[in-house]
């Protein structure tokens, strides 16, 4: 078989490549780029514990570039209404049940949007759970310096091939493939199984292939800048509404980054006048000496910029064997700090289905399936944003929006952002697979409700692995399905027993007899889940079934709807040698 191409060598296309090679997939990684990103300190990342997990998960270790934050605090003009502790180091488990939205597409928007309003913390914030994983923040050159890193480490030519200095002309598809001619230093047509357009917003690949792509253009401005100062809460991200100082907008928020730097993010007025140089410093200078008294610190400029929102949808996800991800299948960032993260759950989303379709030919409903997850998890997210922020940033400020839209509407405003910076709530939490073409097409028999709903991302529990190692759930994802028995009390003896007592055999036989290559794991429990409780895991760590007991004729069934309801075959000669 021919290689995948990727087209773009941003941070979506580079880790679509890490992540294909990690699954022995060769890749032809098309670089526009000539030379090295430049070191822009006001252009930075947000990742929450999904997105870096899978970094991390494929050999890319960016915890080692930046500090977690301490702590999240919100304040509305002069009070803090809300302050949300932090911890290091967590990988993304799913929300506990009592902050999951009601089912519908708002994900518990209308709820927040209605929460109660006080003077000071409600009770609500003062349950607040002792702690939350905190996202992970570095600028966008880091992270791309440290994927390249990664894929150079793959170390192996024939499974990634980076073309630096072309960019694709045309493109040709047949039953059997892709070619795309390139123009640049290495012209010339290629050959490929299968074509990803990673290329930006102003996509070739998807203006070859005619999908078109919708949408608003500047739904938001943003003035940004990079400095070096110290400010009263170090460690901490701030999110500051109405601010009470003459030249502040309506918002204003405080990233902290490593080595006592922060981005600062100054939410715009509508309108489309230019931010002056002299206005930019008068926003540093206002916001410094509000934040540290009555006299601006000592601070150090180093970077600025204006950062433009858009928000647009492609039409079409895939077109034959050419699939759209990032920023050229979407375009959001309601908070300022999205975009790239969902173009990173697309890679987690689509690397292991076209690796099943390299590997062992894939349905069009594997396929398929990529566009239906990933266009409507993010058309929901747009459509949250385009619902919420006009009423949280109405014109006239919270006075205006008091009086206008809901009666006490302000605390619940402040807690939906709060919660999307954090990745939580209709703003920010991880998607939920929930009408996936990949599911079962009715409940197989002795499905259980459990902790986490069918369709999102699985509870991050410790797990015993076949080698009878204790390891984390989600580092054992990407390659092949999971399934994962809750067993209390097996902790407890050598896992030599527990495999052979029990139901361990039978389930083991059932495992065995699956049509998709599929790890076996062991936990003590897992939320909301009863002693012998089978767990069925996507590769991208999506929960596809949970069964009371062992049931070989179900589990076999949501198996087979996992990976489209095809038949294996033998995988190609080229795939069998690196097997």
């Amino acid at each position: 078989m021919d290689p995948v191409i990727v087209a773009g060598a941003g941070p979506v296309g580079l880790t679509l490549a890490l992540a294909l090679a990690r699954l022995e997939v060769p890749v032809i990684l098309l670089d526009e780029s000539t030379e090295a990103e430049e070191g822009r300190l006001a252009r930075t990342v947000v990742l929450r514990p999904d997105a870096a997990a899978l970094l991390e998960r494929l050999g890319c270790r960016i915890t080692a570039r930046t500090r977690p934050w301490t702590g999240w605090r919100t304040m509305r003009r002069r009070q803090l209404v809300r302050q949300v502790p932090l911890t290091p180091g967590a990988l993304f488990g799913g929300p506990p049940p009592s902050e999951r939205g009601t089912g519908g597409w708002d994900g518990g928007l209308t709820e927040a949007m209605d929460a109660p309003e006080g003077d000071g913390p409600s009770s609500e914030d003062e349950s607040e759970p002792a702690s939350a994983p905190s996202p992970l923040h570095l600028p966008q050159h880091e992270l791309t310096r440290a994927l390249r890193g990664s894929l150079a480490a793959v170390g192996d030519e024939d499974l990634v091939r980076i073309v630096s200095g072309t960019r694709i002309d045309d493109l040709e598809q047949d039953d059997h493939g892709v070619g795309v001619r390139t123009r640049g230093a290495q012209a010339t047509w290629w050959r490929g199984s299968y074509l990803v357009g990673c290329d930006g917003p102003r996509s070739t690949v998807r203006k070859l292939l005619g999908v078109r792509f919708p949408g608003r253009t500047a739904v938001e401005r943003h003035a940004v800048a990079a400095l070096r100062a110290e400010l009263p809460w170090p460690g901490e991200a701030l999110l500051h509404r109405s601010p009470p100082w003459r030249s502040i907008d309506a918002e204003v928020t405080a990233r902290p980054l490593p080595h006592g730097l922060w981005r600062i993010d100054w939410l715009l007025p509508p309108g489309r006048d230019l931010v002056t140089p002299d206005a930019l410093m008068v926003r540093v200078r206002d916001t410094l000496a509000g934040w540290c008294g009555e006299s601006e610190p000592p601070y150090e400029l180093l970077d600025t910029g204006v950062h433009t929102v858009h928000h647009r949808l492609a039409l079409r996800w895939r077109v034959g064997r050419a699939f759209l991800a990032g920023d050229a299948a979407h375009l959001l960032g309601a908070l300022g700090t999205q975009g790239l993260e969902e173009g990173l759950r697309d890679v987690d989303n689509l690397a292991w289905k076209l690796s099943l379709a390299w590997h062992h030919g894939a349905s069009d409903a594997l396929l398929d399936s990529y566009q239906a997850e990933r266009r409507g998890a993010v058309g929901a997210r747009l459509r949250a944003a385009d619902q919420a922020l006009p009423l949280v940033r109405a014109a006239g400020g919270w006075h205006a929006v008091r009086r206008t839209v809901r009666p006490g509407g302000a605390r619940g405003h402040d807690a939906l952002l709060t919660d999307g910076h954090l990745g939580r709530g209709p703003l920010g939490a991880p998607p939920v697979y929930d009408r996936s073409p990949l599911a079962p097409a009715a409940p197989p028999d002795g499905s259980v409700t459990v902790g986490t709903a069918l369709g999102a991302p699985v509870a991050d529990v410790p797990v015993t692995a076949p080698d009878g190692s204790v390891v984390r759930l989600r580092e054992r994802l990407g390659r092949e399905l999971l399934v994962v028995l809750v067993a209390p009390g097996t902790g407890v003896w050598d896992r030599r027993h527990w495999m052979r007592a029990g139901l361990m055999p039978r389930l083991a036989a059932a495992v065995a007899a699956l049509p998709l290559r599929t790890e076996l794991l062991v936990t003590e429990a897992y939320p909301g889940a009863p002693a012998h409780t089978v767990l069925l895991v996507r590769p991208d760590g999506h929960l596809a079934a949970a069964l009371s007991g062992v049931r070989p004729s179900a589990l076999y069934a949501c198996a087979d709807a996992a990976r489209g309801g095809i038949a294996a075959r033998g995988a190609p000669a080229e795939a069998s040698a690196r097997r």
